[in-house]
């Protein structure tokens, strides 16, 4: 491969700015001095230790010589101490005990710590259930939930705290103090504090007499945190798709692991918090400062009691020369938005949580829709009534009298195309043939426009409440209001309301509908079919259709079926109530409608001078832009047939 002279000089001139900055940023004597004499200091503390320690490490490394005990008969003590030794260093006292727990609560959780690594063993939200009425538990025991300090040991020994026994040295209502001893000046603590009526508290690790013990490189504490996600609502499909894990970059935006597969991220950027989410609940761990580098796993499990399997590695900063107690807060508890958004209060900066991205409000587009006007529309409503099947309806009539307006034009567009109809059946009376289609659809549009009548104005209404069904759509499977929240038939407006279920797995059906058939989704597809009905016949404007629009019309009611059916009952009822209301709206607008008289105002504005409207005169270019299309092929046809035809012979 030819290196060219410009390629050359580049290197040089790389070469020349890495040498000149290593100059520049080279430290002074004194900063030289001042790092040797710390490094002396440091050395000479790890040597005092490690030769204190250096007798029983002898007797340690003596034993691990030695043949080993043979079968069926016993390790005496001084050989386990030993072998403890070799493994654990320092630490080999805690190696050995029997796992206690000690239980601290306040007026929303219970949290059982275990000795057994000092961790959180068990977790209980006391103001909830799960869907079977079964307490509330997020986590229970070693299988489901770990906290793991990995510790490196100044003889370099690797030491995991989740392996060692911690000692309770105080523990109260809604405190505790787990403590790694290894001497009385030596030890690792991890402090617990409840608040009153509060779903956040602290957790601290304390550190003291570590140095000589631990390896004087150490300048973080590695942490291994798990857990398990347990299935706590009815609908597994639904439930694993909002459960993940979460995490926030420190002052910047949330990101999440794929919800919906396996799935792994190793980030070299700091966070604020990571957090394992169910649907409804989460446990969140929140850093004061911030973690360093991290990487995340998420497992789908298939046993049917779990959902998930969350897993992270990250490190927090740590100066063993002087230990500062490191604080964390956890969170536990609902994924309620209110609560969420009141814990960033006079936060600002890196400070901010954002705990609030922890529910899903639907696609970035729509999270406003949901955030700044269905979300306080519930909140405004929920402090008058805890019945949410009657806030879902006011909240529909809310949005269906703001939008009346337009659902009024839009009846008054297709009421003027439908008295033009017979106007219009004289048009494609004059147009009969295709080719004449493009004068046929500017003969019409001429008429809508000297009318006054306006195609595109039916639309507004439907184009206008898409974007809040599919904010919606996002909003109600995740809103803790709807959980459990009863109103009918309906046992928890948060999933579906099934009236027919099934065990066997019928193929096809029960990858489109689940196991079940939900009575809100029935309802809402047969109102969703007689309103297209009733649509069709109020907008016929005697211009032909395209083959099987009609067939199409029918066919997306009955699509919304395998949409909804596994969803939010509150949804489905939402969409009812609005379609009923609209079919209220349509057919009261008709009948206070005089249809005789809009025909003669009609007639009175043909008479008028119109300007002509951007998109007539659009469709009147497109008109000329065809023709002359049409021209130039017939032209071109002309030619080729003139020059297919054989030369005529001279007689």
């Amino acid at each position: 491969m030819s290196v060219d002279k410009n390629t050359i000089m580049g290197f040089i001139l790389i070469g020349a700015v890495i040498m000149l900055f290593t100059w520049l940023n080279r430290p002074s004597p004194e900063q030289m001095e001042a790092m040797e004499a710390q490094r002396r200091y440091q050395d000479s503390i790890a040597q005092v230790q490690y030769a204190a320690q250096q007798p029983e490490i002898t007797a340690a490394a003596a034993v691990a010589a030695q043949p080993e005990i043979s079968a069926g008969h016993e390790q005496s003590d001084s050989v386990r101490a030993s072998l403890l030794l070799q493994n654990y260093g320092a630490f080999a006292p805690a190696a050995e005990g029997t796992e206690s727990f000690v239980t601290i609560e306040n007026e929303k959780v219970e949290l059982r710590i275990s000795t057994k690594g000092g961790r959180l063993d068990y977790a209980r939200l006391k103001e909830f259930v799960m869907f079977d009425g079964a307490p509330l538990v997020l986590f229970d025991g070693a299988d489901e939930s770990d906290f793991n300090l990995t510790l490196v040991t100044a003889t370099n020994r690797v030491v995991n705290t989740s392996d060692l026994y911690f000692t309770s040295i105080k523990a109260d209502a809604q405190s505790a103090v787990m403590r790694l001893s290894v001497s009385e000046q030596s030890y690792i603590d991890f402090v617990y504090t409840l608040r009153p009526d509060d779903y956040m508290f602290d957790f601290a690790i304390q550190c003291a007499g570590l140095n000589g013990i631990l390896s004087p490189n150490v300048s973080t504490l590695d942490i291994n945190w798990r857990q398990k996600a347990r299935q706590l609502e009815q609908g597994r499909k639904y439930e694993n798709q909002y459960t993940g894990l979460f995490y926030k970059y420190l002052g910047d935006d949330v990101d999440h692991l794929s919800e919906t597969k396996d799935d792994e991220e190793r980030t070299s950027n700091r966070l604020k918090w990571i957090g394992f989410k169910n649907k409804f609940f989460s446990t969140v761990l929140i850093a004061e400062n911030a973690f360093h580098s991290a990487g995340m796993h998420s497992v789908l499990l298939d046993n049917s009691a779990y959902l998930k399997q969350f897993e992270a590695t990250t490190s927090v900063s740590f100066d063993i020369a002087h230990p500062e107690p490191i604080a964390f807060k956890y969170f536990i508890g609902p994924n309620k938005y209110s609560l969420l958004r009141d814990y960033d209060k006079n936060l600002s900066g890196d400070g901010e949580l954002t705990l609030d991205n922890l529910v899903s409000l639907g696609a970035k587009f729509f999270r406003p829709i949901n955030k700044y006007f269905i979300i306080p529309i519930f909140e405004f409503l929920g402090h008058y009534t805890a019945n949410y099947g009657l806030i879902i309806f006011l909240l529909t009539l809310v949005v269906k009298l703001l939008l009346f307006p337009l659902t009024y034009k839009s009846y008054m567009s297709s009421a003027k195309m439908r008295v033009l109809r017979p106007q219009v059946m004289e048009i494609n009376d004059r147009y009969p043939k295709k080719e004449q289609a493009m004068e046929k659809q500017k003969a019409t549009m001429d008429l809508y426009s000297r009318a006054g009548a306006s195609p595109m104005t039916g639309c507004l209404p439907m184009l206008l409440q898409m974007p809040i069904w599919i904010a919606l759509y996002g909003l109600f499977p995740t809103a803790f209001e709807l959980r459990q929240s009863s109103f009918l038939w309906a046992k928890d407006l948060s999933t579906f309301d099934d009236i027919i279920s099934w065990n066997a797995n019928i193929p096809l059906v029960n990858s489109m509908l689940g196991n079940h058939l939900s009575l809100f989704c029935l309802l809402m597809v047969a109102v969703q079919i007689v309103y297209t009905k009733i649509t069709m016949s109020m907008s016929d404007t005697g211009q032909q259709q395209m083959p099987g629009m009609k067939m199409m019309m029918y066919f997306m009611p009955v699509m919304m079926l395998f949409f909804f059916n596994q969803t939010s009952a509150g949804l489905s009822y939402y969409i009812l109530i609005s379609s009923l209301i609209t079919i209220a709206q349509t057919l009261s607008c008709r009948l206070f409608v005089n249809e005789e008289k809009l025909l003669l105002k009609l007639e009175e504005n043909k008479k008028k001078t119109r300007k002509k409207t951007s998109f007539m005169q659009r469709l009147e270019d497109a008109q000329r832009a065809q023709e002359q299309k049409l021209k130039q092929q017939q032209k071109q046809k002309q030619r080729t047939q003139q020059q297919a035809r054989p030369p005529q012979r001279k007689k």
